[in-house]
């Protein structure tokens, strides 16, 4: 028993450092421009076959990959849904959740941000219609129903707010903006609320 909790424990193991590899690759040389020998050399693994162990194809990491960060997304929105009851306030959580991820997990935040996923992973939902940003839309919807949002329809406000908010971030991770994502937080906050709030 004690073995198989070992074998568990390693195949996980090698299972997160191929992932991670694998995100810091595609988000430096792009998914086309990086082999399963690159990820095998970034991961510290001796032989390919390990990974074919795992994984069965680059594709198939990458696909591990968006699936892991975008479960990880769902559940951090459904507890900030839990935790507040006003779309201003789960929306800002939600905000203060991406410039904290951009600061912390910046590799994270590359991949989500600058792949076309459609290329590489033709199979998988598109980004807009996972879990966690279905989660958004349904704020934005309530938002606008409590009268705390613009009555406009519900993808545009999301294109809108995010569209403020994304876009920051993409020039803090290209360098275009020179300090921490932190630092334009409050400002990033007030542009993209002021842009969708309903001014009564």
């Amino acid at each position: 028993m004690d073995q198989e909790k070992l074998d568990t424990h390693t195949t996980v193991e090698t299972q997160d450092h191929i992932l991670l590899a694998a995100l810091k690759l595609f988000t430096e040389k792009g998914y086309f421009n990086t082999s399963l020998i690159d990820i095998k050399q970034a991961a510290g693994i001796k032989t390919l076959p390990i990974i074919y162990q795992h994984f069965s194809s680059k594709q198939a990491i990458a696909s591990a990959l968006y699936a892991n960060i975008i479960d990880s997304l769902n559940i951090s929105i459904e507890d900030i849904r839990r935790r507040n009851q006003k779309s201003s306030e789960q929306l800002h959580d939600i905000v203060d959740l991406l410039f904290k991820l951009t600061d912390d997990a910046p590799d994270v935040m590359r991949f989500l941000l600058f792949s076309k996923f459609d290329e590489f992973l033709p199979d998988e939902k598109p980004i807009v219609e996972t879990a966690a940003f279905v989660k958004i839309i349904k704020i934005i919807q309530a938002g606008i129903k409590a009268g705390e949002i613009r009555n406009l329809d519900s993808a545009l406000v999301n294109a809108h707010f995010f569209g403020i908010v994304n876009n920051t971030l993409r020039l803090v991770l290209s360098g275009e903006l020179n300090k921490k994502a932190d630092a334009y937080q409050s400002q990033t906050w007030l542009c993209a609320w002021n842009m969708i709030a309903n001014k009564r």
